[in-house]
């Protein structure tokens, strides 16, 4: 079996931990034009807006 021949330092331990804030679902936020869920810094599926800006045209 294998040992360890030295400590694993915080900052190593604290690198390989950090994976899983990523696989977590990400947090969403109210889309201030439509009021849909969406992923913050990104253009609204729904809407197209973007910052106050229409940046896709979106058909309805």
């Amino acid at each position: 079996m294998g040992v360890p021949k030295r400590r694993v330092s915080k900052a190593r331990k604290n690198q390989r931990r950090s994976i899983w804030a990523r696989v977590q679902t990400p947090g969403l936020v109210a889309c201030p034009q439509c009021h849909e869920p969406k992923r913050p810094h990104h253009v609204c599926p729904h809407c197209g807006y973007y910052r106050g800006r229409e940046v896709v045209a979106k058909e309805e």
